[in-house]
């Protein structure tokens, strides 16, 4: 069994016990006690915006951060320049949490995404209760009804929505959502090894319209400037700015490497 499909099974699970604790209907009747900010805007800014992630581990690197205050890094982010703010709330394979997600939209101005293996009307609930401004779903786990359908949940709830593929074959169900913005991983979800090239290779038949977002393997100023050579709005990155002893500071200065 593949880690992805491990981590998919779980989430299966970790739904329905949630279901089970608050009734989805009980979801429908509650109230977002946050105020939505528009993703989509924050991020369609000119020239590379950064969406800085949040993520204290991961199955590809282990442990990166286990401790790290998820608000204190927002800080940084947000003080540093970054367009967004996206938070893994996955607990057990990322460490996240998603009252992690809802300290950190109390404590900056920026518009938030939640990061998660997105399964069912539920999380997406779950998710714009919470407070996130948007939402990632991921082509590769979800079938075309699905993901349609959790597509336009979202978007009636006022949620932006990236949504994220990692090969050309998933191209037509992504298109046919005509998304307002997509999101090419260029990591490969089923041996979780990277290859900046992947986003290269996509690029050229992503739809035109789409504000478009490159993810993983991003770490130098170098490929924060392939990434724009390429064409891309924004690009997604968190391992290489968790990593660092100072995310911040590091962030401010591959923002300065593609604006000077």
């Amino acid at each position: 069994m593949t880690i992805l499909r491990e981590i998919i099974q779980h989430k299966e699970l970790e739904v329905a016990e949630a279901i089970k604790c608050v009734p989805m209907d009980t979801l429908k009747l509650s109230s977002r006690p946050f105020p939505m900010r528009n993703f989509f805007q924050a991020v369609d800014q000119p020239g590379l915006q950064i969406i800085a992630e949040i993520k204290r581990r991961s199955p590809s690197s282990g442990d990166i951060q286990p401790e790290a205050d998820p608000v204190q890094i927002a800080r940084e982010y947000e003080e540093a320049g970054a367009a967004a703010i996206s938070i893994l709330t996955d607990e057990k394979y990322f460490n996240g949490n998603v009252e992690h997600l809802k300290r950190v939209k109390e404590a900056i101005s920026i518009p938030v995404l939640r990061k998660d293996f997105i399964i069912s009307e539920y999380q997406v609930l779950e998710s714009y209760l919470a407070g996130a401004d948007a939402i990632l779903l991921i082509v590769h786990i979800l079938k075309p009804k699905v993901l349609i359908h959790l597509y336009q949940v979202a978007t009636e709830l006022g949620l932006s929505v990236l949504v994220e593929l990692n090969s050309k074959e998933q191209l037509k169900p992504a298109q046919a959502l005509n998304p307002q913005i997509v999101g090419v991983n260029a990591r490969n979800l089923t041996t979780m090894k990277t290859d900046i090239n992947r986003c290269k290779k996509i690029f050229p038949f992503l739809p035109h319209l789409s504000l478009k977002v490159a993810e993983s393997g991003i770490s130098t100023i170098h490929d924060l400037q392939f990434i724009q050579k390429t064409g891309y709005d924004a690009a997604l990155i968190g391992t290489a700015l968790m990593q660092s002893s100072s995310p911040g500071i590091l962030l401010r200065s591959l923002l300065k490497g593609v604006r000077s």
